[in-house]
C-alpha cells in the first residue's frame, strides 16, 4: 500500500499519533514494571540467601522407642528447656487434622504461605470497626514465629512473619511447614508440639483422638498457659467448645457429635512422661547425637510388667538390698526388658546404679561353663559318676555350703546341688588358664581379685567378676545350643554368634539344669500342670552372702536376676536359691503364654544308664588323688567322716546345727542320734541335725544293707551357757 499521507512543509511540526504513544507508554510501563520485579525478585533471591530460616529449634528431645516405635522415654531438648517430640501428619489422629484446619487454617494447602483472602477480610475488618477483629495468621506464619520467636508484636515483625511464611513453605512444602507447628505448636508449660501435649494432658499418643480430645489440643496454643486444663479448667473449657461450634460450622462434626464432644470432661492432672527402663535408655541417649530417635529391642508392655514386678519383689528383701533383672531371647541376643534397679531415685538402695552392669562375684553361676567344658573333653557324661567328699588341690581346699558332703553322685546331681568339690575337679581337669579363655570368648574378660595375678581354681566358685549381662549371654547361647550373639537392646547391630560350646555340650547342661530343684514354694517338677514351661536354671551365691544370683532359660527366653547390696556389703543368709530364684519364677510366669518349641537333640548326644556308658565315662577317678585320697564307691565300707568319732564340739561354732557326712555303703542312708532317726534325702550321704544342747551324742548310719557305723561325740556349751541338758 502507497502512503498517501502528504508530507509536511518545510518548517511544518509532524504530530505523533495518540494510539501509537499509548503504545510506546505501555512498553515502557511493561519494561520499568518487569525491571521492578525483576528487581524484587532478586532483592529476594539474595535475602533468601543472605537470611535462610533457622529450623534449629525443630530439633526435638532425644527418643527412646521399644521394637514397636511405642516411646519408651523422652529427654528434655539439649538446652533443658522442654519436652519437645517430633510429629508430622502420620503421627496424628485425621480429626485432629480436620479440626485445626477449620479452626486455624482452611486453605492452608492453596495458599503460599500467607492467605491473601484472610489478609483482605482481616483489613476491612479492622477498618469498620476501627480495631483489629480477626487475624490472618496462617498455620505457616505461625510455625514461623515458633521457630523465631519475637517478644514484640509490631507491623514490622508481622511483615517479616509472613515472608518467612512463604520461604518455608516454597523451602520445605506444606508437609513440612504442617510438621513444624505439629512439632512446636506450645502446649501449656515445657509442653512442646501435640504429641508432648497429648501424652501430658492424655496420657496417650495422638493417633486416636476423641473430638473433645482433639479440641482440647487445638486450643491450648491459642494461649497455652492460661488454657491449661489443671489450672484453669472453665477457661479451657469455653476455649475447646469453641473449637468444636467451630468445626460444626465448618462440617467436620454433626451437631449430635458436637454436643456429646462437649460433655466430655477436661483432664484435670498432668500426666508424667514415658519413663520406661530408666537406665538402658539413658546410656543409649548419652551415646547419641541430640535429637536422635533410638530404637531397641526392648518390649515396652514386658518392661513395663517386670519394672511392677521388681517394685513389688524389692519389698520383700532386706533394708538396702536391690535388685536387677535381664530378659533377652536366647538365639538372637535381643534384650526384651532390662532392670537395673527397681527405683532410681531411692537413694537408700542406691536406685540410681545400673546393677546390670556391676562387677560382682557369681558364686557358683558359672559352674555350667566348667561342665560344659569338660562334656565337650568327653571327661564326663550327665550320668557319670563322681565323689563328692573333702578333698585338698594343692594348697586349695574347696568346701560345700554348710560344709556337708555327698559322697559318689552322678553329674547330673552335682551340677544340680552345686556341689563344690566336683566343680572345682572338673576345673582341675579342664585348666583355669583355658576355662579364662573360654570366659574371653564369651565376651567377659578376666577381672580377678586384688593381688591374683593368674587364674586358678577359685575361678570354679566365683573367684573372678562378672556382670549380670555377661553371665546371661552365656546361659543363652547354652540355651541357643551353644552359640549366640551378644546380649544388646539395640536391633541390627550385625553381630555374629559367638559359639560357647559345641552343640551336645549345651543340650546335655540345658537337660541337667532343667532337673533343679524349684525355689521354696513352688511346686516340684512331677507335680507341675501338663503344658507348663520348663524352665532350666542355676543358682549362685558370693562368697560373703554379697551377691545372690540366678538364671534360667526355657528355650526360646534367658532371665537373669541379681540381688544384693549396691555397695557390696553382704547379708547374711541371703542366697540366690532363696532370693533370686523366686523373682526368676515370677519373671517366667509373666512372659507370653505360648509354649517355646522342643529343643532338638543335636548328633553326639547319648542318654542311658550308668551301666551303658563307656568304661572310661562310668567313673570320673582320681579326685584329690595328688594327696594320697582315692575315690569312694558304694562297695567301700560304710564310714562316719564327720564328726570324727570322740570329737568334742563346741556349740558356740555350730549354730546349733550339727553337720553329718559318711562315705562307702549302699544307699540310701538312715541317720540316728541317740538312736532317733534324723531326716535326711534318700540318696544323699550328708545331713543336719538340729542340737538339743550340750551333751554326749551316738550318731549311727546305717546303709540300704543293714551296714552300720557309730561315733560318740561330745557337744559343750559355750561359756556362759548354763548345764548339759539331761533326758528323763
Amino acid at each position: 500500500m502507497v502512503d498517501t499521507t502528504p508530507s509536511p512543509e518545510p518548517g511544518e511540526r509532524r504530530t505523533t499519533s495518540p494510539l501509537r504513544g499509548r503504545r510506546a507508554a505501555w512498553a515502557a510501563g511493561v519494561v520499568a514494571l518487569s525491571c521492578l520485579l525483576g528487581l524484587l525478585g532478586l532483592l529476594a533471591f539474595a535475602a533468601d540467601r543472605l537470611f535462610p530460616p533457622d529450623l534449629s529449634r525443630l530439633t526435638p528431645s532425644t527418643q527412646v522407642v521399644d521394637r514397636e516405635g511405642v516411646l519408651l522415654r523422652a529427654f528434655l531438648t539439649d538446652s533443658g528447656e522442654a519436652w519437645r517430640l517430633p510429629a508430622t501428619s502420620e503421627d496424628v489422629d485425621p480429626l485432629y487434622l480436620s479440626i485445626l484446619m477449620a479452626f486455624e487454617d482452611r486453605r492452608f494447602f492453596h495458599h503460599p504461605g500467607v492467605d491473601p483472602l484472610a489478609v483482605l477480610r482481616a483489613a476491612g475488618q479492622a477498618l469498620g470497626a476501627r480495631r483489629v477483629v480477626s487475624g490472618a495468621s496462617t498455620l505457616s506464619m505461625q510455625a514461623a514465629r515458633l521457630l523465631e520467636p519475637r517478644p514484640d508484636r509490631t507491623v514490622g515483625a508481622k511483615f517479616l512473619e509472613m515472608a518467612r511464611a512463604v520461604q518455608l513453605t516454597a523451602h520445605l512444602g506444606r508437609d513440612t511447614v504442617l510438621g513444624a507447628y505439629l512439632t512446636l505448636a506450645p502446649m501449656g508449660g515445657n509442653l512442646e508440639g501435640v504429641r508432648a501435649g497429648s501424652l501430658a494432658w492424655l496420657g496417650k499418643e495422638p493417633k486416636h483422638l476423641t473430638p473433645g480430645e482433639a479440641a482440647l489440643l487445638v486450643a491450648l496454643p491459642q494461649s497455652p498457659e492460661t488454657l491449661r486444663p489443671d489450672r484453669f479448667p472453665k477457661r479451657a473449657l469455653a476455649a475447646r467448645n469453641k473449637v468444636l461450634d467451630r468445626a460444626v460450622a465448618a462440617g467436620v462434626l454433626d451437631l449430635r457429635r458436637g454436643a456429646e464432644a462437649k460433655a466430655d470432661p477436661l483432664p484435670q492432672v498432668r500426666h508424667p512422661m514415658p519413663f520406661l527402663a530408666p537406665h538402658v535408655t539413658g546410656r543409649l541417649a548419652r551415646a547419641a547425637p541430640p535429637g536422635s530417635r533410638i530404637r531397641t529391642t526392648l518390649d515396652a508392655p514386658l518392661q513395663r510388667a517386670m519394672e511392677d514386678l521388681a517394685r513389688t519383689h524389692v519389698e520383700t528383701l532386706e533394708p538396702g538390698q536391690s535388685l536387677a533383672l535381664i530378659i533377652a531371647e536366647s538365639r538372637t541376643g535381643a534384650i526384651r526388658a532390662e532392670i537395673g534397679s527397681p527405683d532410681v531415685q531411692d537413694q537408700e538402695r542406691d536406685g540410681a546404679m545400673d546393677m546390670t552392669r556391676a562387677i560382682r562375684s557369681p558364686g557358683s553361676a558359672l559352674k555350667p561353663l566348667i561342665y560344659g567344658m569338660a562334656l565337650e573333653r568327653h571327661l564326663i557324661h550327665p550320668e557319670t559318676l563322681v565323689m563328692d567328699r573333702p578333698a585338698r588341690f594343692g594348697a586349695y581346699t574347696p568346701a560345700n555350703f554348710g560344709d556337708t558332703h555327698w559322697g559318689e553322685v552322678t553329674v547330673r546331681q552335682a551340677l544340680v546341688q552345686s556341689l563344690n568339690v566336683p566343680a572345682v575337679a572338673l576345673l582341675d581337669r579342664v585348666g583355669p588358664l583355658p576355662f579364662a579363655a573360654r570366659l574371653e570368648t564369651a565376651g567377659i574378660p578376666l577381672r580377678l581379685p586384688r593381688g591374683v595375678t593368674r587364674p586358678g581354681l577359685p575361678l570354679a566358685l566365683g573367684g573372678l567378676g562378672v556382670t549380670l549381662e555377661e553371665l546371661t549371654g552365656i546361659y543363652a547361647a547354652i540355651d541357643a545350643g551353644g552359640a549366640a550373639p551378644p546380649l544388646s537392646p539395640l536391633p541390627n547391630e550385625g553381630q555374629a554368634s559367638r559359639r560357647i560350646l559345641e552343640a551336645a555340650a549345651a543340650w546335655y547342661l540345658a537337660d541337667m539344669l532343667a532337673d533343679s530343684p524349684p525355689p521354696p514354694g513352688r511346686p516340684p517338677r512331677a507335680a507341675e500342670a501338663p503344658g507348663q514351661r520348663t524352665i532350666a536354671y542355676k543358682t549362685g551365691t558370693s562368697y560373703g552372702f554379697r551377691d545372690a544370683w540366678s538364671v534360667g532359660f526355657d528355650g526360646d527366653t534367658t532371665i537373669g536376676v541379681w540381688v544384693g547390696r549396691p555397695d557390696g556389703t553382704p547379708t547374711p543368709g541371703a542366697i540366690g536359691r532363696d532370693t533370686a530364684a523366686p523373682l526368676l519364677f515370677d519373671a517366667f510366669e509373666r512372659l507370653p503364654k505360648s509354649l517355646p518349641p522342643t529343643r532338638p537333640r543335636p548328633p553326639g548326644v547319648f542318654v542311658g544308664a550308668n551301666a551303658d556308658l563307656p568304661p572310661a565315662l562310668r567313673r570320673l577317678d582320681g579326685v584329690g588323688d595328688r594327696k594320697g585320697l582315692s575315690p569312694l564307691s558304694d562297695r567301700d565300707g560304710l564310714a562316719i567322716t564327720f564328726p570324727p568319732d570322740g570329737t568334742t564340739l563346741d556349740l558356740g561354732g555350730t549354730d546349733g546345727v550339727l553337720s553329718l557326712a559318711a562315705r562307702g555303703g549302699q544307699r540310701p542312708l538312715t541317720w540316728l542320734v541317740d538312736g532317733r532317726p534324723v531326716p535326711s534325702l534318700a540318696h544323699a550321704r550328708s545331713t543336719h541335725w538340729a542340737t538339743r544342747g550340750p551333751g554326749k551324742v551316738a550318731v549311727t548310719v546305717v546303709d540300704a544293707e543293714g551296714h552300720s557305723a557309730r561315733v560318740g561325740v561330745w557337744l559343750v556349751a559355750p561359756e556362759g551357757v548354763g548345764p548339759p541338758i539331761v533326758e528323763k
